[in-house]
């Protein structure tokens, strides 16, 4: 019971030390609160990039993967040398796919018209900055999107070459105010007119522009879009996820002889998903957090040092206090215990203002991003414990000078 009585006495010595030297304990403070708050800030803030950037990848449409063309370029002078077996995938190789594609899956055929299409209706218009899209029936569901109003692409509408779009919602809201209906409007995109059919739902900001494109039937692409060896995008979505490998294999296997290739030809087009691009982006916000965290390490290994000198110069200023504590009776541990618990404390306090600070700073991101408020519980622990050892680490070579004064040399030290 004395002992305890002690350390409370010892821990309410250590407090009434650190406030006596307000500006020094704070800057101190700052110090520490500025490592554990890079630490903190920049975790929360990769927390909710990772996140979005899941989300965001999701909404491409999940257990999908899509053939894609790869270009093979040779430039030599000012000729420009292309690949044979055409590395673009043309509408009759797509379509040809797609027909002979015999597997439990939804495949779709999909074409760029134009990123950067100007869309009209009346007097009002967007930014030249509108993605077209040519598509089919089933792009809606590859590619992850979904209906807020009004009806999908028809077979008949490809078939019969019609004027049809569905549009994005932040189309709607440029072109279409005070809540009027965009269906069965007509809008204009170049300089074509075309009937509003359907409206999607909103996504939010993401990395395609999910929001700012229109969708129209491919064939009218290829009629009123002409460009010479326009490209062409196949999706699938296998019915489940266990057949997701099964099918990756079946579509690459069929894409070949559609491709007229030899089996000891190299492939000249890509199989990608949405996991593969999630995938990279996470590798690369891990490699960034590695970095952060090593700078964050940095930060407070320079705290740490300049906490060490502090108590250090705090040793010599109480030197006579440290003599008079030992006359009366106080032992070197109780002295130790004296500077050791003040390191800890600074230390503590610099950290659970760094944690508040880091969360606040971190979380400014996800408003950003428009995401949820992220709180790294398993870090916020960890800060308190780094704080713990960053505290033990700088106070135990000033509280073992403290404990080693001679107290005859102490009292006499002015």
């Amino acid at each position: 019971m004395n002992y305890l009585a002690l350390l409370q006495e010892n821990l309410r010595v250590s407090i009434g030390a650190i406030f006596s030297n307000f500006l020094r304990t704070i800057l101190t403070i700052l110090i520490i609160a500025f490592g554990i708050m890079a630490l903190v800030g920049i975790l929360t803030a990769i927390h909710s990039i990772r996140f979005v950037v899941n989300k965001q990848f999701a909404t491409m449409g999940t257990n999908t993967f899509t053939i894609e063309s790869r270009s093979f370029n040779v430039q030599i002078g000012n000729k420009k040398y292309r690949r044979k077996n055409h590395p673009y995938i043309n509408y009759r190789q797509a379509i040809e796919f797609k027909e002979r594609f015999r597997f439990p899956a939804t495949v779709s055929v999909s074409t760029f018209a134009s990123p950067v299409a100007t869309v009209k209706y009346r007097s009002k218009k967007t930014n030249p900055n509108v993605t077209v899209i040519g598509a089919d029936e089933s792009y809606l569901f590859t590619a992850g999107y979904e209906l807020k109003k009004g009806r999908n692409i028809a077979g008949a509408d490809i078939f019969l070459n019609r004027n049809t779009v569905i549009v994005g919602s932040s189309i709607v809201k440029k072109l279409f105010k005070d809540g009027e209906d965009p269906l069965e409007k007509e809008i204009t995109i170049g300089n074509g007119r075309y009937i509003v059919t359907g409206v999607l739902k909103e996504k939010g900001e993401s990395f395609n522009s999910s929001d700012n494109l229109c969708i129209i039937p491919y064939s009218n692409v290829r009629q009123y879009f002409s460009v010479p060896r326009r490209n062409y995008s196949i999706s699938v979505t296998p019915d489940s996820r266990e057949l997701y490998d099964a099918a990756v294999g079946y579509a690459e296997g069929l894409f070949r002889i559609v491709r007229n290739l030899d089996v000891r030809d190299e492939a000249d087009f890509n199989i990608t998903s949405s996991d593969f691009l999630s995938d990279i982006m996470n590798d690369v916000l891990k490699k960034v957090l590695y970095a952060t965290t090593i700078i964050g390490f940095i930060t407070l290994f320079g705290a740490a040092i300049g906490l060490m000198n502090i108590m250090l110069v705090q040793v010599s200023e109480r030197t006579r206090e440290i003599g008079i504590r030992k006359a009366i009776g106080a032992r070197n541990n109780l002295i130790k215990q004296q500077f050791l618990f003040e390191a800890v404390l600074i230390c503590q306090l610099g950290g659970i203002l760094g944690i508040i600070l880091g969360i606040f700073i971190g979380n400014i991101v996800s408003l950003i991003l428009k995401s949820s408020f992220v709180i790294p519980w398993m870090w916020i622990l960890g800060g308190l414990i780094l704080c713990f050892i960053v505290g033990l680490g700088a106070g135990m070579f000033p509280a073992i000078k403290a404990a080693k004064l001679n107290p005859i040399v102490a009292l006499h030290y002015e």
